[in-house]
């Protein structure tokens, strides 16, 4: 019973901070240690430890994406490709924000093959406070002289939705189910709805309805 109580305290905290810097979900977690009695380590090494457990965890498909042996489609999102492409094609500059540190998100990128289709990939830092995503956000908005519906941006994160949603653009949820690759995940898609995501997607196979929707968005 306890093991479940905590699971779901976990659970709730881990998805709340979802697209921030990993570093807040480790800092988080020495609250509830310390909270319960218990002498937390610093956050850093508890980020440390879950990038030692993460890279075990996925050492295979790194591994195989770098022999060629898996096919980078395969671990994106259904359509992501084909979506990020079209996007090009239209002119639109393209970045890429994530809480996970920059040198993984640059590496996964290149090993996934979309590096080129990007302006700009940002990931978290050292220095975290000025590295939120918000202000990436921001700089993205005032580099490229945008305002409102001009911006939009896809996301399976509270953050991200939610700071999109405040700079005045289009934020695009997607609630995938990981695991059958088809098909809404239900439980994403109420907290991407909470988070304030004006369209819900499962992946980018309709991508030509996705396109038309943000064109005409851009012109009201």
């Amino acid at each position: 019973m306890l093991y479940e109580q905590l699971e779901r305290i976990v659970r709730a905290y881990v998805t709340r901070l979802t697209g921030k810097q990993t570093i807040y979900q480790m800092m988080r977690l020495a609250e509830e240690i310390a909270a319960r009695g218990g002498e937390p380590l610093d956050p850093l090494a508890y980020k440390r430890l879950y990038h030692d457990r993460l890279l075990a965890r996925i050492g295979e498909r790194i591994a195989g994406l770098e022999a060629g042996r898996i096919d980078p489609d395969e671990l994106m999102v259904p359509g992501s490709r084909a979506f990020l492409q079209a996007l090009r094609a239209r002119g639109v500059q393209l970045y890429l924000a994530s809480g996970t540190d920059e040198p993984y998100v640059r590496h996964e990128a290149e090993l996934l093959g979309i590096a080129p289709l990007f302006a700009g990939i940002y990931g978290a830092q050292d220095d975290y406070q000025n590295a939120e995503k918000h202000l990436v956000i921001a700089r993205i908005l005032q580099e490229n002289a945008l305002s409102g519906p001009e911006f939009a941006a896809f996301g399976d994160g509270y953050v991200e939705i939610e700071d999109t949603v405040r700079a005045g653009g289009i934020a695009i949820g997607v609630a995938s189910n990981e695991a059958e690759r088809r098909g809404i995940d239900a439980w994403k898609r109420a907290r991407l709805i909470e988070a304030g995501a004006h369209v819900i997607v499962p992946d980018f196979r309709e991508c030509r309805a996705l396109l038309a929707y943000l064109f005409s968005a851009e012109l009201e």
